[in-house]
């Protein structure tokens, strides 16, 4: 497996162990989910190329709408001072 030896696989375990400690259960349970799940969705997208006829109505895009013209509204300014404020000397 992989070049490694019987005292090398110990001394890696002796290693996550020290590492880990009581993690250790929780971190190989994760890690067998999370390989359980790519399989799944790995699988799911082999269906979906060798499939060629059910989802090609779900690969083609919507057709595209001509944009819409929308009239900007320019601020007003206006000459006259604001009333609340005092008249300037």
């Amino acid at each position: 497996m992989f070049g490694l030896g019987m005292q090398e696989m110990l001394v890696l375990l002796l290693i996550g162990v020290l590492l880990f400690g009581r993690k250790l259960p929780d971190i190989g349970r994760s890690l067998g989910k999370t390989i359980v799940e790519f399989k799944k969705g790995f699988n799911g997208m082999e269906e979906a190329i060798n499939d060629p006829g059910a989802s090609r109505s779900a690969i083609e895009p919507e057709a595209v709408k001509a944009p819409q013209r929308v009239t900007p509204s320019a601020p007003v300014f206006s000459d006259a001072p604001a009333s609340n404020l005092p008249p300037k000397l």
